[in-house]
């Protein structure tokens, strides 16, 4: 059994703690991304210019890793305020990805996240066929 630790620097920066993704079995194992820059700072914009940011640095993640938005799977979004924010997180998650491809996904309401993040996205997704 191997895995593999993908680390860009394109991406964020992870903390010591996690890695970026995790390579395994022919998946993609990518931790929970916020709205954040590299140096940890949230991004303005509210719920929708940290989704849009988060989604970016998955992205990056994935392509670090060999894969692509494309080829996600299944993604889990956490939400400070579901009620609130869920429909605003949702209008930008559709345009990362083909509107007949949607990945599953569950959507958490949570009570607080990293730097005081509105939302984070992690997922899993495929290796391409090489």
């Amino acid at each position: 059994m191997t895995k593999e630790v993908v680390f860009t620097l394109d991406a964020v920066p992870p903390l010591t703690t996690f890695s970026q993704a995790i390579i395994s079995k022919g998946f993609v194992y990518v931790s929970g991304n916020i709205g954040c820059t590299s140096d940890f700072m949230i991004v303005e914009g509210g719920v929708q210019g940290q989704t849009i940011a988060a989604l970016e640095n998955m992205r990056k993640v994935l392509e670090a890793a060999g894969s692509g938005l494309q080829h996600v799977v299944k993604a889990n979004v956490y939400l400070t305020n579901l009620a609130r924010d869920f429909s605003e997180m949702n209008s930008v998650y559709v345009r990362f990805f083909e509107e007949n491809a949607m990945p599953a996904r569950t959507c958490i309401g949570v009570a607080s996240l990293p730097l005081g993040a509105s939302v984070e996205i992690e997922c899993v997704a495929e290796l391409p066929d090489a």
